[in-house]
């Protein structure tokens, strides 16, 4: 294996034996002696992928897809059935918080011993104690036994000492979904430190926001199989239509391996049309709006909605949305054809040129795709064209700031 790769996943499958009847006892096995019959689950099928050292690689896909499963055996939880898995580096397992945590000690006994498993000194605990209490906002808590504390106290702790492992490789596995909103945004402030220190992460999540955020590929697995690897921003929106295509009860068959867009009855979105203000242009300068106009055609709607405008690069990289809810709020349409406008701000663009996407969205959380327009599944949408309107723009985006000198 070439040393750039960190992980590399051939041929691999896992498949589970599941009893057609379960016996507890010696009794029941003497009264009721007969040859036991298995169904076999297949868990993951003839999996193939490598992740390069320093990449954010990320694994979505529907519950019970396989995915838990797939982090698992690389995390040397589970064996393979067959096929092989070769790493590149040392692990650490972000997979199921708090193994090995003895609920009878207390939350400082626990760091330290949490620490020595996962190979972290006596001495580096002690330098590294108030980081971690800190970190986990559990000072008041450190000297209470552990089977008093909530499940989310628990996970804070787990994984504030987890964050101090200096392994080459990260395996994360929604591991933040039951803690609280402002600890979630701690964690990934520590995803971003990860991410500039170059080491792997691999991680699995339903956060498709998180996906096209740190990731700088992704996969998607379904019914056991990878069905796509690529750009975040495409792997994400495959996944959102098929859990769009699964709410609106499509067949198997015009599910998302061969449909580009979910089939609605709620909402249809029917055009988008991206000008310069006051003419039909899509040659744009710095200094002027974009105007977006959007068409879609209401069936029938029994729940509020929002609008969602991105826009992304050429090679499909999404770089920013915007939705209707600050404007519209809950916004349920009558039914019939409706036409909205949005209006950008050019100069927050570079010179070059962007496509302008549409999804509609259910309102509430976690909000569900109705319909959408976008480049990654060849759906025919505006091309825009930025022309320069300052000098030495680079970048991503247009940074506007000012300098200033104080004397000392």
């Amino acid at each position: 294996m070439s040393d750039k790769i960190a992980l590399s996943i051939k041929n691999l499958s896992k498949d589970f034996k599941l009893p057609h009847e379960r016996k507890n006892s010696i009794k029941e096995w003497v009264l009721h002696f007969r040859k036991p019959t298995y169904e076999k689950l297949h868990a993951l099928h003839d999996i193939n992928f490598e992740v390069k050292k320093g990449e954010f690689f990320g694994i979505v896909g529907r519950n019970g897809s396989g995915k838990s499963t797939l982090l698992k055996i690389i995390g040397g939880i589970y064996q393979s059935t067959k096929g092989s898995v070769t790493v590149n580096g040392t692990l650490t397992p972000f997979i199921e918080l708090g193994i090995g945590f003895n609920p009878e000690l207390t939350g400082r006994e626990n760091v330290f011993m949490n620490g020595a498993i996962l190979g972290i000194s006596r001495k580096e605990m002690k330098t590294k104690y108030k980081e971690i209490v800190d970190f986990a906002e559990l000072d008041n808590f450190m000297d209470q036994k552990l089977k008093n504390y909530s499940s989310g106290m628990l996970v804070r702790l787990a994984f504030s000492i987890a964050i101090q492992a200096h392994n080459d490789i990260l395996l994360i596995d929604e591991v933040l979904a039951v803690g609280d909103a402002a600890f979630q945004r701690k964690c990934f402030e520590v995803f971003k430190d990860i991410k500039k220190s170059g080491k792997t992460v691999i991680f699995v999540t339903h956060d498709m926001g998180a996906v096209q955020e740190f990731c700088d590929r992704a996969m998607m697995i379904e019914d056991s199989k990878v069905i796509a690897i690529g750009k975040p921003r495409e792997v994400a929106l495959r996944y959102e239509v098929a859990n769009s295509a699964i709410a609106n009860n499509a067949s198997k068959k015009d599910g998302p391996a061969s449909s580009a867009r979910p089939k609605s009855k709620e909402l249809e979105l029917l055009n988008i049309n991206a000008h310069s203000e006051n003419s039909n242009l899509t040659s744009i300068e710095g200094g002027k709006d974009i105007i977006v106009d959007i068409d879609f055609k209401v069936h029938e709607l029994t729940e509020p909605i929002q609008l969602n405008l991105f826009i992304v690069k050429p090679d499909g990289t999404y770089l920013a949305g915007l939705n209707t809810n600050v404007e519209f709020g809950k916004y349920i349409p009558k039914k019939g054809s409706h036409r909205i406008s949005c209006r950008v701000k050019a100069d927050q663009l570079v010179k070059g040129y962007y496509f302008v996407n549409i999804g509609a969205y259910t309102y509430a959380e976690p909000a569900r795709l109705i319909d959408v327009l976008d480049i990654s599944f060849g759906a025919k949408v505006p091309k825009i064209t930025i022309l320069e309107s300052s000098p030495n723009q680079n970048g991503e985006f247009y940074m506007r700031g000012n300098w200033s000198e104080e004397s000392k």
